[in-house]
């Protein structure tokens, strides 16, 4: 792996194979999936990759405010990069031009409301009250359904757009199934570099706070404004108290 690999990773883990592979670097270790979107490649819909870059060695007891840096490839009928470096504001966007050069397209630090949303795991809905009442509320008020089935699209047009909201909650029926390490965390690090939220696990609390204990963790999320973060929270815990300032 050493022949290959740059001289500053230490490991990489990736989501199709969640054990970490030294990599012969020293400084950062880069958890990653490879190809977010695999149900939907011969639907010819957008897919894309996911990362995310830790310092040190460890890609376990960890969270994702502990990240460096993320990331995200978009590939549709545009090929963008999408990424995120912590202390440096701003989520940023470049677009792969015909000469084979990135060009920077879009710095994006706020997202603003809109009503946008992409709701999955609707099959949640027939057993979690919550999460229904929450749909019906997004029916009702005429929000515009964009949803692929693609966890990349169907976050990085909230940040494209600077408004919408993405969820994808449990239900006795239905079981997380989105892993922390490989897609939510690193998401959530440019959801919220952009100016946007996230609450993670069922606790109201960032995806950057949740404790990273196993590398296949998995748990439910919702990324977007602020303000449609706070109303889902309220929809489906009762109470939102870190946005108790936002209005909506």
């Amino acid at each position: 792996a050493s022949d290959w690999s740059s001289d500053v990773c230490e490991y990489a883990c990736s989501e199709e194979v969640p054990e970490p592979v030294p990599m012969g670097g020293k400084g950062f270790s880069v958890a990653f999936d490879p190809l977010d979107g695999s149900s939907i490649v011969d639907t010819n819909f957008a897919v894309g990759t996911i990362f995310g870059v830790w310092p040190g060695d460890k890609l376990v007891n960890i969270t994702g405010r502990d990240q460096v840096a993320a990331g995200m490839g978009v590939f549709g009928p545009r090929t963008v990069f999408v990424f995120a470096v912590k202390g440096y504001p701003g989520c940023h966007e470049f677009l792969l031009q015909d000469d084979g050069k990135w060009l920077h397209v879009k710095e994006t630090t706020e997202i603003g409301e809109g009503k946008l949303f992409a709701p999955g795991n609707l099959r949640a809905t027939f057993d979690n009250p919550a999460y229904e009442r929450l749909v019906n509320f997004y029916l009702g008020e005429k929000y515009t359904l964009r949803y692929t089935g693609g966890m990349v699209p169907d976050v990085f047009q909230i940040i494209v757009k600077e408004k919408g909201v993405f969820t994808n909650v449990t239900s006795p029926s239905t079981k997380a199934k989105l892993r922390i390490l490989f897609e939510v965390a690193p998401l959530a690090m440019m959801v919220e570099a952009a100016g946007g939220a996230s609450s993670c696990d069922g606790k109201c609390v960032s995806a950057l706070d949740i404790p990273i204990l196993v590398h296949d963790q998995r748990t439910q999320i919702c990324f977007g404004s602020k303000g449609e973060v706070k109303r889902f929270e309220e929809y489906m815990y009762g109470n939102s108290p870190r946005f108790s300032e936002v209005t909506v």
